[in-house]
């Protein structure tokens, strides 16, 4: 069997925040697939303090969360110093997906509900190649 550069870089971590635990599971399932590592948090919580600890390559984040909503969360990670540069995909069902992700700072949005196909492309985009 040939290995492929791709398999021998770094694993890839990424932090999925949503209060919905089977977007959670579906998208760690699809993720662990992809051979990334994943958390997941279902609470804004000490956004900062959650995303240092594990220092992903990407964050997912809903738009609707308990504590802080995902705009405030991503403007948090966002002006620290140490978070600035992670993308962040907002995912939500709002209509107006693009002016909350514009809004937040964010790199991108992925609207919900979503075909899996385009998940995984918007995961690579950013991960991947």
């Amino acid at each position: 069997m040939i290995d492929n550069n791709n398999s021998l870089r770094q694993t890839k971590k990424i932090f999925i925040f949503d209060d919905n635990l089977e977007i959670l599971e579906l998208c760690t399932e699809i993720l662990e697939d992809l051979g990334c590592e994943v958390k997941t948090s279902p609470t804004t919580n000490n956004v900062e303090k959650q995303v240092l600890n594990f220092m992903p390559d990407l964050i997912f984040m809903d738009n609707w969360l308990p504590d802080i909503s995902g705009i405030e969360a991503t403007q948090l990670i966002k002006a620290n110093e140490t978070l600035k540069d992670i993308p962040v995909i907002y995912f939500s069902a709002n209509s107006n997906i693009s002016t909350l992700a514009a809004e937040a700072g964010a790199e991108d949005f992925l609207a919900k509900p979503f075909d899996l196909d385009v998940f995984e492309e918007v995961v690579m985009k950013y991960i991947g190649k």
